[in-house]
């Protein structure tokens, strides 16, 4: 699976997209079969000024056909959907219309499920465990591009990283991920190797420089090195390209 774990990805930053700071309007269409979650949600997303219900399905086959006609910025998608499943729908509704963002909304935690679910095309995986403003960061964070990864499922998804790839693995007296340099072949400086690493645990520019020691702008000038380098576009493909290749 090449692409699998493209869009797994880091913790969400804010940022204006304007500057009268005027916030995008983020339209959601919710695909969810139990009445109760779809109510819940949107009493959720009816608080947030910036974000626009517009839609919601009951069923997978429903969800991809309203998705190709209101084409939501997000889609919320349960996985345990009747007819077609989530990941099927994010399939297919990714095969045309790849710019709108999936967020996955499940109660299912396995390996496979998150590893299929990001294979389909999803943007980011959330837990219906989460709270109102966890939802609220992961939808504007998938929305803007970056990813979102429910921590409960970022140590899933790290700890079989960790398992497929133990012999090749050196880990640094606090048990963090560090880089194989032994597959080292993009250059990468010592430092960027320890960064990328970083990237890897989902750590935002903002927690890279505290971990580091170093200031933020130091921190965003090594990722960007990094991203260069690795020859990808964004912080979730290199994070891709880091799982998939067993660099760390």
């Amino acid at each position: 699976m090449t692409n699998v774990k493209e869009r797994i990805a880091e913790s969400v930053i804010s940022e204006t997209e304007s500057t009268q700071n005027i916030m995008r309007n983020v339209r959601v269409l919710i695909v969810e079969d139990h009445l109760m979650v779809r109510m819940g949600l949107s009493l959720i997303l009816e608080k947030i000024g910036d974000i626009s219900l517009i839609g919601e399905s009951e069923s997978g086959t429903d969800g991809v056909n309203k998705a190709r006609t209101l084409l939501p910025d997000v889609v919320l998608m349960d996985i345990g959907l009747p007819e077609i499943d989530g990941i099927e729908a994010t399939k297919m509704i990714k095969e045309t219309n790849p710019e709108i963002k999936v967020l996955m909304f499940t109660s299912r935690d396995s390996e496979d499920d998150v590893l299929d679910a990001f294979e389909a095309g999803a943007n980011g995986y959330i837990m219906k465990g989460a709270n109102a403003e966890q939802i609220e960061r992961a939808i504007k964070s998938v929305s803007e591009g970056t990813g979102w990864l429910d921590p409960q499922i970022a140590r899933i998804v790290l700890s079989r990283v960790q398992k497929n790839s133990h012999s090749a693995v050196s880990s640094a007296p606090t048990g963090e991920i560090k880089y194989n340099e032994g597959k080292n072949i993009y250059g990468l400086t010592s430092t960027e190797m320890d960064i990328l690493a970083l990237l890897v645990e989902g750590l935002s520019n903002p927690q890279i420089a505290e971990r580091r020691v170093i200031t933020k702008s130091t921190a965003k000038a090594h990722v960007h090195s990094i991203l260069q380098k690795l020859c990808v576009a964004s912080r979730s493909q290199a994070v891709s390209k880091v799982l998939t290749e067993g660099l760390v």
